[in-house]
C-alpha cells in the first residue's frame, strides 16, 4: 500500500487495528482451513475431471457437469439433494423456490427470526401486491418477533409452530436491514429441533445468504430441511457469475425444482452454455473467500469502533455471516461512507452512487457496488435504506488487502 494515499492518522488506526485483530484472524483461518477440507474431499470423492467443466446446450439432459456439481454441492452442505442453477436469478428467487416447495394454498408461513429481509416480503405479500405472490395463492403468514436482544424467542417459537397449520417455518441466518446478531449453526439447530418437537410436518426452511462457510458447519447438518442462498455471495467465491442454490432433503429439493422450470420438468433440464469451470472453482476457492470477507469486516469493526462509531457485530465477537453494520445516525455520512467505499474499488471507482428507488425496497437505498460481478455481495460492497439510524452493511473483500483498502477508502471519505 501506498501510504501517501491516506492520512497519518488513519494509517496509525489501520496498524493499531491489525496488531488488535491478529488472534482473531488466526480463528478464522483455522474455519477455512476445515472448509477447505471439506470442500476438496467432495471434489475428490465425486472424481471431479476436467470434461466436467464443458457446456451444454438446449434441455440440457445428461449435463454431467450440473449434476456433478448438485452431488457436491449436498456433501459439502450435508443436505440429501441439492439444487444448484444458473437460472435462479438471485438468493430471492432460491429462497422463494424453498418456500414454494412446502407450501400449499391454506398453509401458513412462520417467520420465527421475525420480519424477513426487505425483497423477501414482496414474495410474501406483505409489501407491495404483485402478481403470483403468497397471499394471492392463499398462503397465510404469521410472524414471531425477537427478544429484546435480537436472539430468537425459542418459547415463542414452539407455541406458534404447533399450529397445524404451519407447514413451513422461515429463519434468516443474516441479520439484513436489522440491528440484530446473525443466526449462529448451534441456533438454527435449537429451531430446528424445538419446531420439529411440536410439528413434525413443518419444514424449516433457512434464507442462507451471507452465512455459508463462516462456520465448519452449515443448517442441513443440524435439522434444517432446506437452505437456499445465492451464488454470487459466499458459496460462488467471487468467481460464479450469477446462480443460486436450494440444498436439503431430496422430496422438497424436488419439489423447488418444479417450481423453478415446470411439474414433471423439474432438475431434469436446464443447460449449462458458458460451461460450469467458475462454478466448480468458485466453490473451491468459496472457504477461502469467505475468510477474507471475514478479515475485512473484522477490520472495519476495529476500525470504526476506534473512531467513535457504533458497530456490529464487535471486532472480535463471534460471527456467522460476513455483514458488518455501522450507524452513522446521519444521512449525509452514510452516503459519504458509501461513496468513499465506490472510490475504493477495482470497478466503477470513478462512480458516485447515490439513493434510489431499488426493486423490492420501501426505502431508497444507497449501494456502492464496484464489483466484477454485478451486485456480488463477496467482492468488497456497501449499501443501506435511506432511514434511520443510517446504517451502512458492509460485506465481501475477496481479497482482505483490497478490502482493507476499500474500508481505508470509505473512512478517509469521511474523515475528509
Amino acid at each position: 500500500m501506498n501510504k501517501t494515499d491516506f492520512s497519518p492518522r488513519l494509517l496509525a488506526l489501520a496498524d493499531r487495528a491489525e496488531a488488535d485483530t491478529q488472534e482473531i484472524f488466526r480463528g478464522i483461518d483455522r474455519v477455512s482451513a476445515a472448509n477447505t477440507a471439506k470442500v476438496l474431499r467432495a471434489f475428490q470423492e465425486r472424481r471431479v475431471s476436467a470434461p466436467m467443466f464443458a457446456g451444454t446446450t438446449g434441455y440440457g439432459y445428461d449435463d454431467q457437469g450440473r449434476d456433478t456439481l448438485e452431488l457436491i454441492w449436498a456433501d459439502v452442505f450435508g443436505a440429501e439433494k441439492a439444487l444448484v442453477r444458473q437460472t435462479f436469478v438471485n438468493g430471492t428467487h432460491a429462497i422463494a423456490a424453498a418456500l414454494f416447495a412446502a407450501l400449499r394454498p391454506g398453509d401458513t408461513l412462520l417467520a420465527a427470526t421475525g420480519a424477513p429481509y426487505d425483497t423477501l416480503q414482496s414474495v410474501i405479500g406483505l409489501t407491495g401486491d404483485y402478481p403470483g405472490n403468497m397471499r394471492q395463492y392463499g398462503i397465510n403468514y404469521a410472524q414471531v418477533d425477537l427478544l429484546p436482544d435480537g436472539t430468537p424467542d425459542l418459547e415463542a417459537v414452539k407455541r406458534a409452530a404447533a399450529d397445524p397449520a404451519v407447514r413451513a417455518v422461515e429463519l434468516q441466518r443474516s441479520s439484513g436491514y436489522a440491528t440484530r446478531p446473525a443466526l449462529s449453526v448451534d441456533i438454527i439447530g435449537k429451531l430446528c429441533e424445538a419446531v420439529h418437537y411440536v410439528n413434525q410436518k413443518a419444514a424449516v426452511i433457512v434464507d442462507n445468504c451471507y452465512g455459508e462457510f463462516t462456520e465448519t458447519r452449515e443448517p442441513c447438518e443440524v435439522g434444517a430441511d432446506l437452505c437456499a442462498g445465492s451464488l454470487i455471495k459466499n458459496p460462488g467465491g467471487g468467481l460464479a457469475p450469477t446462480g443460486g442454490y436450494v440444498a436439503g432433503r431430496s422430496e422438497l429439493v424436488d419439489a423447488a425444482a418444479m417450481r423453478l422450470t415446470v411439474p414433471g420438468i423439474g432438475g431434469e433440464c436446464g443447460c449449462s452454455p458458458y460451461g460450469s469451470r467458475l462454478f466448480y472453482q468458485g466453490l473451491f476457492m468459496a472457504p477461502h473467500v469467505t475468510a477474507q470477507a471475514l478479515k475485512t469486516a473484522v477490520f472495519a469493526a476495529r476500525m470504526t469502533e476506534l473512531l467513535g462509531f457504533s458497530s456490529r457485530p464487535a471486532y472480535d465477537a463471534p460471527r456467522s455471516d460476513i455483514i458488518q453494520s455501522i450507524d452513522f445516525g446521519k444521512p449525509e455520512l452514510l452516503i459519504q461512507f458509501c461513496k468513499g467505499i465506490q472510490f475504493g474499488s477495482p470497478v466503477d471507482s470513478y462512480v458516485t452512487p447515490e439513493p434510489w428507488d431499488m426493486p423490492g425496497y420501501e426505502d431508497k437505498v444507497i449501494m456502492a457496488a464496484g464489483t466484477f460481478v454485478q451486485g456480488a455481495s463477496i467482492e468488497l460492497s456497501c449499501d443501506g435504506p435511506m432511514r434511520e439510524p443510517y446504517t451502512a452493511y458492509m460485506q465481501g473483500g475477496i481479497t482482505y488487502e483490497a478490502g482493507k483498502l476499500g474500508v481505508l477508502s470509505g473512512l478517509d471519505s469521511l474523515i475528509n
